[in-house]
């Protein structure tokens, strides 16, 4: 009899303290925009269309001023988020096209498989883009659930103009763009009208996610095929804004902001739930009136200057980062990933990682976790390095968007995709544009950031000087 009654007592405080060691696990919510440039929201400058629910998130967390993509590319900068990792040490550059042979290698841990072993149910709503092929989609790499498309939204059978494309208009054979449900196509995404549904979609789904796990901590990645064109909204938004249809889209996504957190103040999940919102790289500049703002930094989207990989960043967790701080340190994507690790107390992965724990910043303290970092493009060419706000630019061919006229209502301006970049020292302190070669004055510093490329070049390789990294892992392969 005292056996039973030892029994009757002691099952409940195990299953008090199992779920309260649940309870200590916060919930994340990573959101993740598409080509959202510097300047696209009300706290970094924006005027034109208001982002009431993004800004709100800034007064309420900590808004990151030096925060960077480490590739200016769809793929590669997916790739590195979710890995920790640059995206060249796994084999990942540019942007994986339909039926792409490649894809995220089975031996690299994702987010989702690192909180997993906490027992977090995990689930992906948006654009993927790490390999359309079955054995890269996310079901077998961590996550539970997936709804979304499995590469960027203008990689479909339609023009510019919203009309059908002609056979030699689609020059890459694009098949119409697939709605994945978990590992299977669901829908198709067959016309503008069907991609201004994609926000509402994706939150609707979100929203249910969030419901469904209320007991449970849960991951939640929210990767916006918005605002990477064609850009579209849905009725309710469109004529919105005074900038026309790329305001409208912006608006709505911030609109998508704003119905998760009301779900969760209203689940009573907001104190323990961390948000980080960010995009993948800068504005898609030649795109005219269809594209976002770089916030006066130079350039946009794939090139290595900061207007392509200085990206808006807010994160808030109540309680533990402190409301309406700004940080100035140099933080990237990468960081996300061992940061998480270091909150939910999980070891790292054996393979090599290049993010830098930041939760120490997070929490308010005043220190620099990240000293240096390396800016790649194209496939494996170093074409910058950071330490601090220095910058050393590495002689390289750029895409460059200056001197073009850029186009309107979703047609591409030129672009000139070979100028010519000499080596130049930058004070972004001072000269956050890049505007003013400083080499002359500081050659200890030119001296000191060449011999960080070749460390860069050693570990990671160098296409552009012909090296190859000693610490380089490939991609996954279809016939693997």
């Amino acid at each position: 009899m005292k056996k039973y009654f030892l029994l009757l007592f002691t099952i409940p405080v195990l299953s008090f303290i199992i779920l309260s060691r649940k309870s200590h696990l916060p919930n994340i919510i990573l959101i993740y925009i598409d080509d959202m440039g510097y300047g696209d929201i009300g706290v970094n400058g924006n005027l034109e269309y208001p982002t009431p629910n993004i800004d709100r998130l800034a007064r309420e967390g900590m808004r990151f001023t030096n925060f960077l993509s480490v590739q200016a590319v769809c793929s590669a900068s997916r790739a590195a988020l979710l890995t920790g990792c640059y995206p060249n040490r796994i084999g990942f550059s540019g942007a994986l096209f339909p039926n792409s042979k490649i894809g995220i290698n089975s031996s690299e841990m994702t987010l989702a498989e690192l909180v997993k072993q906490k027992g977090y149910q995990t689930s992906i709503i948006g654009k993927w883009h790490l390999g359309d092929n079955k054995k890269f989609l996310p079901l077998q790499h961590g996550f539970d659930s997936y709804y979304g498309i499995p590469y960027s939204n203008d990689m479909w059978p339609v023009w510019f103009d919203g009309k059908p494309a002609t056979e030699q208009q689609n020059k890459f054979r694009f098949p119409p763009l697939p709605l994945i449900t978990n590992n299977d196509k669901s829908e198709e995404v067959r016309t503008l009208e069907d991609q201004g549904l994609l926000t509402k979609k994706y939150t609707e789904k979100a929203i249910s996610f969030i419901k469904s796990n209320k007991n449970n901590p849960f991951f939640l990645y929210l990767p916006h095929s918005m605002v990477h064109v064609p850009i579209a909204a849905s009725p309710d938004f469109k004529g919105k804004s005074k900038q026309g249809e790329y305001g409208d889209v912006v608006m709505e996504v911030d609109w998508s902001i704003g119905e998760i957190e009301k779900i969760l103040r209203e689940l009573k999940l907001e104190k323990n739930t961390l948000i980080i919102f960010t995009s993948d790289n800068g504005p898609w500049l030649n795109f005219g009136n269809h594209a976002g703002s770089a916030g006066g930094f130079r350039e946009g989207k794939g090139t290595v200057w900061e207007g392509g990989q200085r990206e808006p960043c807010i994160i808030k967790w109540p309680g533990v980062i402190p409301a309406g701080v700004v940080c100035n340190k140099l933080t990237a994507t990468i960081d996300i990933f061992p940061t998480i690790a270091s909150l939910c107390n999980l070891k790292l992965p054996e393979n090599k990682i290049d993010g830098v724990d930041i939760l120490a910043l997070l929490k308010g303290q005043d220190v620099t976790p990240r000293k240096y970092l390396y800016y790649y493009y194209n496939r494996n060419s170093l074409k910058a390095v950071r330490r601090d706000d220095w910058k050393l630019m590495l002689p390289h061919t750029s895409r460059s968007y200056e001197g073009f006229l850029p186009g309107k209502d979703g047609f591409p301006g030129a672009t000139d995709e070979k100028k010519e970049v000499s080596l130049a020292l930058y004070d972004l302190r001072r000269d956050p544009g890049e505007r003013y070669d400083v080499q002359e004055l500081y050659p200890e510093i030119v001296n000191e950031l060449q011999q960080v490329a070749e460390l860069a070049r050693e570990d990671l390789g160098d296409d552009i000087t012909n090296r190859v990294g000693k610490n380089v892992r490939q991609a996954g392969k279809i016939d693997e």
